[in-house]
């Protein structure tokens, strides 16, 4: 069987976690017995009715995008139409966004990366970039993201700059979304939302630690939601 994947985001060959994105993609799909293409779409291209027929959504590292107000809305459709949705990196990042515009009616919240002096940031930089380092984590064990792991602990690797505000964290999760990873310094690192079929940002970027003897846990548990919505569509 075959199924298409988008990715959002602006696909650059040079640049290393998008070259990991797609091969992430191929190990879990190769362990699940099935074709799954992943299509890089731009944010300056991404339509609605894309989103809105797609198997799933992953939203890619590289940020700042190109059209935010784009990336915004293809987030918000994977999430208010029960499209498996996958952030990783700057997908974290502007899934906290589209939910502090959206849900929490902050229309003026902001990522520091597009405006460091907004008002409103709901994304900031961090005291100290997370490029290139590797931390442990620990999960919710009631989480979808332990249940993929089959595991309340984890070592992943990051690859940014940013991460969400610690004085929002309170209030993003007076709605539905909940961090339910934090890493050694007890900082939130992975978000979900419960009773979406999957909906999950990770700060870190997990395509980092797929090989093609043992793909990565979460891509694989996102790959079986993307499969799933196939067949109920």
């Amino acid at each position: 069987m075959s199924f298409e994947l988008i990715v959002l985001g602006e696909f650059d060959t040079t640049f290393l976690p998008h070259k990991l994105t797609n091969e992430a993609v191929f190990h879990s799909a190769r362990a699940l017995g099935v074709d799954v293409l992943p299509r890089w779409v731009s944010t300056n291209d991404i339509l609605p009715e894309t989103v809105l027929s797609a198997n799933g959504l992953w939203v890619a590292p590289g940020s700042p995008y190109r059209n935010l107000v784009n990336a915004i809305q293809a987030i918000r459709n994977a999430r208010e139409n029960g499209v498996p949705c996958l952030g990783t990196c700057g997908g974290f990042q502007h899934m906290i966004i589209e939910f502090a515009r959206n849900v929490l009616k902050y229309k003026d919240a902001q990522h520091a990366e597009y405006d460091p002096y907004s008002s409103t940031l709901f994304v900031s930089r961090l005291a100290c970039s997370l490029v290139g380092r590797e931390m442990d984590l620990q999960f919710n064990a009631d989480s979808l993201v332990a249940k993929a792991y089959g595991a309340s602990f984890a070592r992943e690797q990051y690859y940014c700059n940013f991460g969400v505000s610690i004085d929002r964290i309170e209030l993003l999760e007076s709605g539905l979304l909940r961090f339910v990873g934090k890493d050694s310094l007890s900082e939130a690192r992975v978000l979900e939302i419960p009773d979406h079929p999957f909906f999950v940002g990770t700060l870190f970027i997990p395509q980092a630690k797929s090989t093609v003897d043992k793909p990565h846990p979460l891509v694989t548990a996102f790959l079986d939601a993307v499969i799933n919505r196939s067949k109920r569509c």
